[in-house]
């Protein structure tokens, strides 16, 4: 496995390795979905300052976009994990499934143009 790029079942892989050795076991499925939440907000959080109308507080100083994006990530993946869901598979049939509903939606929204 290349440490530079990782694909989804590899992030899978390693999200698992690193809470059965590390973290010792997974939180339950509804204690993750919370810290999920917890993690969107908190990327929201520097998004609103970042891109939108928010100022900067002390208290953000030295938060980091991608770090924040991660942390979502890698809670995601723990509860794919816990659920059994393959992020991949899941992810192509996502991409199938908005190309075939969407495929002229957008490029006939005026809104768009």
């Amino acid at each position: 496995m290349n440490t530079n790029e990782v694909t989804l079942p590899e992030a899978q892989q390693l999200v698992d390795q690193w809470i059965k050795t590390i973290g010792v076991r997974y939180f339950s499925e509804l204690t993750n979905l919370a810290i999920l939440t917890e993690e969107v907000g908190e990327l929201a959080r520097i998004m609103a300052r970042t891109y939108g109308d928010q100022s900067f507080k002390k208290s953000d100083e030295g938060k980091d976009l991608g770090d924040e994006m991660a942390d979502v990530l890698w809670v995601l993946i723990c509860l794919a994990n816990q659920t059994g869901v393959d992020l991949n598979d899941a992810f192509l049939k996502n991409i199938e499934k908005k190309t075939s509903r969407d495929k002229d939606r957008h490029l006939k929204n005026k809104k768009l143009k």
